[in-house]
């Protein structure tokens, strides 16, 4: 399991991180949570999360190794889990982003996703605000996706 890696990753990047233990409910228990890795060369450099609950997914967290941001990698893994998300049937994705993280406002832009408001003082370390953004803008289904866990009626 990637966990100690993608927390390492996790402690590196934001300033509020999630705990290993966090991060370890997550994988084990959190029936909504779907977690993709990015690796280069067999090590991983970047990871992004989803809670999908019904037709919407949430996108909980994008971070990128140090070493490797400016690359394109944060993009490509937002576009794998959006197509992620789009295979589980899920409509639109909303996120959270800081209102300083101008940097990942463009890349969310970018990718089809646009602001609806903002939730004050979201962050507990400094009571920044978030941006809220949502996008309808997934990719087509991959009708030969399956997954062992996905139950579709």
């Amino acid at each position: 399991m990637d966990v100690p890696k993608v927390h390492a990753i996790e402690e590196a990047t934001f300033k509020s991180p999630w705990s290993l233990e966090s991060f370890e409910k997550e994988m084990t228990s959190n029936t909504c949570a779907r977690y993709l890795v990015a690796e280069k060369d067999g090590v991983v450099i970047g990871f992004a999360g989803i809670w999908v609950i019904m037709e919407e997914g949430h996108i909980t967290n994008v971070a990128i190794s140090e070493k490797e941001r400016g690359r394109g990698y944060g993009k490509l893994l937002t576009q794998a889990l959006l197509q992620y998300a789009a295979n589980l049937s899920v409509q639109y994705v909303t996120l959270e982003v800081r209102r300083s993280n101008l940097r990942a406002q463009k890349l969310y832009t970018d990718l089809g996703f646009v602001a609806v408001g903002y939730r004050k003082r979201y962050y507990e370390d400094n009571g920044e605000d978030a941006l809220l953004m949502v996008s309808e803008h997934l990719p087509a289904k991959d009708e030969n996706f399956s997954e062992e866990e996905t139950v579709e009626e």
